[in-house]
């Protein structure tokens, strides 16, 4: 009897939002716990657990069938032959001037479409896509592109955004910086927006040389796809006009890349299984740690799985979660503060003092294949990097860079600025026994991974030749 009266006591405060606290300004991978947190679920016996994580999952609306929803709010199938286009494409340098780099470069599928860098290396790269990769370095580390369709924000700073929330939404338009603003809300969904952005950034892929703004790089793109008798030729396979021949425009390119990205949805992880009513797709000790997650320690409060975070587990909302600041000896970038070795986040977008450090909450999905974690890549184990958020004031001192690639070594940024701005849910250490820590880690890494995007499974998309006859980047 007690035993159940503790079980709906949990269920109960799974179903509050005031049981897991307020969640204000708190930063991505926090582990936090509340005031008068129930401990009934550390000893809950077996089924029990099943009992209570079924409830939390219930209270967050989680259905585990997110990945089912695309093609319905796409409004239409997923075009294979376009994507298959946008692949082509994703690994082909023919759209970044600086003739070394591609969406590939950045976006590995050796590493979830993700980075195989703590810091992303774009151009002046020596053409290798994995742990040798060696060239100057921008500012963070690239995120995985995979389950993007459904991000209702892009980018460390959430500087491309659907004003709706929702990404298949544009009634409200599409923001992004200058020169673009709103320009492109005119583009069905936010992935065929963010598709214009990343031939035109200097340091990801047009380098320094060319001249003129965005409008002339996008041109020049679509010149040498014009140029290039294969791509008219699959572009045609696509697109009438083309066929007719039209010459190809960039909206047609950007269409294509996003196409193929709406293939790479992985969200049938084993927390999705169980979900669905599969009980033994989670292990005895992932549901001890989703229960966890969900309940004592508060994660699900930032790491959002409701409403329009899409059982993402992400808010999508900027906090600052005192991450320590990693500059490296050579970048493409220059850096913020005054010795340029801070990186000031969403500062840098709204101008605002306030917004400074602040970073969006990194989606949990599939982060067993990101070589490093945290927005600069200051951690390379995912152990390192949830025992530091639980507790980032007295584990700041003690940070060190040993554990990353040589020119990322040096002196760290100034820490107390950032710790300043700590949210106040990370000011007070969280006590996890060893078994919960390792709980919850088991949790994060495999509960979360859906086998379909690990590396072995998605090597295949690599082409060995490319259309445009350029030499394919080396993908170790």
């Amino acid at each position: 009897m007690q035993g159940t009266r503790m079980l709906e006591r949990l269920v109960v405060l799974a179903m509050t939002g005031a049981a897991l606290g307020a969640c204000t300004d708190v930063g991505p991978e926090r582990v936090v716990v509340p005031a008068a947190a129930p401990r009934a679920d550390r000893a809950a016996a077996p089924d029990d657990v099943d009992a209570v994580l079924r409830g939390y999952l219930a209270a967050q609306g989680y259905t585990g069938r997110v990945a089912q929803t695309l093609e319905a709010r796409l409004g239409r199938p997923v075009d294979r032959r376009l994507a298959d286009l946008g692949r082509l494409l994703w690994f082909d340098p023919i759209h970044g001037l600086n003739d070394d780099n591609t969406c590939g470069g950045c976006h590995s599928p050796t590493n979830g479409f993700g980075d195989t860098q703590p810091i992303a290396i774009g151009v002046d790269n020596n053409r290798v896509v994995g742990p040798g990769r060696m060239g100057p370095r921008n500012q963070r580390r690239t995120p995985m592109a995979i389950n993007t369709a459904f991000y209702p924000t892009l980018m460390w700073n959430s500087r491309f955004r659907s004003l709706s929330g929702d990404p298949f939404d544009n009634r409200q338009g599409l923001e992004f910086p200058a020169p673009e603003g709103r320009t492109l809300s005119y583009l069905p969904q936010l992935l065929v927006a963010q598709a214009f952005i990343p031939p035109t950034e200097r340091v990801e892929a047009a380098g320094f040389h060319f001249p003129g703004g965005n409008a002339d790089i996008r041109a020049e793109v679509i010149r040498r796809i014009n140029a290039t008798p294969r791509y008219r030729e699959l572009f045609g396979g696509v697109f009438p006009e083309v066929r007719g021949g039209a010459p190809i425009v960039y909206d047609e390119f950007a269409r294509a890349i996003a196409e193929f990205e709406f293939t790479l949805v992985f969200a049938n992880a084993p927390i999705d299984r169980y979900a669905r009513g599969e009980p033994g797709a989670l292990t005895a000790q992932q549901k001890r740690g989703a229960t966890l997650f969900f309940g004592r320690a508060g994660c699900v409060t930032c790491h959002a799985v409701s409403g329009p975070s899409n059982e993402m587990f992400s808010d999508f909302r900027q906090h600052v979660a005192g991450i320590p600041q990693i500059a490296p000896t050579r970048s493409n970038m220059t850096f913020d503060g005054p010795a340029a070795n801070e990186d000031f986040g969403l500062e840098q977008v709204t101008g605002k003092r306030d917004n400074r450090y602040a970073f969006r909450t990194s989606p949990l999905r599939n982060l067993a294949l990101q070589p490093a974690f945290m927005h600069d890549g200051a951690f390379v184990r995912l152990e390192d990097a949830v025992r530091y958020h639980l507790d980032a004031l007295g584990s700041a001192a003690g940070y060190t860079t040993a554990a990353l690639p040589p020119d990322l070594r040096g002196p760290t940024g100034p820490i107390a600025p950032v710790l300043t701005r700590l949210d106040p849910l990370l000011r007070r250490p969280v006590a996890l026994t060893p078994d919960e820590l390792d709980a919850m880690i088991a949790f994060l890494r495999d509960g979360l991974l859906d086998p379909a995007a690990r590396p072995e499974r998605l090597r295949h998309l690599i082409p060995d030749r490319l259309p445009s006859g350029r030499t394919p980047l080396s993908f170790q």
